[in-house]
């Protein structure tokens, strides 16, 4: 089983085109295109009903203290957790890749409705919910595809892991509002198979990649 992508190659860069926020130089960061990237399967094992796809960055600060703030920097050594960028659900294993843009073009404040998809996929928020939960304008439910946004004095790269899971269920065992490790629990026991992508980002102009 395995998952590409014409977007990016694995383990390389993501273009400023599938992140959720893209350098600036009078302001640091500004909003980018936010667009998902393409993305295709092959080799699927017998039986698969539906398939699961889900997007983490794995390396978000534990502590929150010195994002963003100037004059600081999020060492590396910092103890890093995982936040969810994408939670798809019920998608069909014979639907075709996805295209660049299809679920996600553009930034929406308070987020893109759901959990209805296309393609009768489902959709689960995006750990954006979280952050953006105090911020009076942007508060709201972000279902769906939402890029990188790494902070931009982090000392390292960040990095976006896609998985996608191959289901012997037609329809996930999840319902209402729902998030990314909720979709991992119902799934137990109903993987026939999984292959992932990993893609680089990083807003911090003496990171590297």
């Amino acid at each position: 089983m395995r998952l590409t992508s014409t977007s990016f190659a694995d383990d390389q860069r993501i273009p400023e085109e599938f992140a959720f926020c893209v350098p600036d130089p009078a302001e640091r960061v500004k909003l980018g295109c936010n667009r998902n990237p393409q993305l295709a399967w092959a080799g699927l094992p017998a039986g698969t009903k539906s398939l699961a796809l889900i997007c983490h960055d794995r390396d978000v600060p534990s502590k929150p203290d010195d994002v963003n703030q100037a004059g600081r920097t999020i060492p590396a050594a910092l103890p890093r957790v995982d936040f969810h960028h994408w939670v798809l659900v019920d998608l069909a294993p014979g639907s075709g890749s996805l295209a660049a843009g299809e679920f996600s073009d553009g930034v929406t404040a308070r987020g893109k409705p759901g959990p209805e998809g296309p393609r009768g996929t489902r959709q689960g928020i995006n750990d954006y919910t979280k952050w953006f939960a105090s911020d009076r304008n942007m508060a709201g439910d972000y279902h769906g595809y939402d890029g990188p946004c790494p902070p931009w004095n982090d000392e390292i790269p960040h990095h976006y892991v896609f998985t996608l899971y191959a289901l012997d269920v037609t329809r996930c065992g999840v319902s209402g509002r729902f998030t990314g490790p909720e979709v991992l629990a119902a799934i137990r026991g109903h993987v026939l198979g999984q292959a992932a992508l990993t893609g680089v980002y990083a807003l911090n102009p003496r990171v590297r990649i």
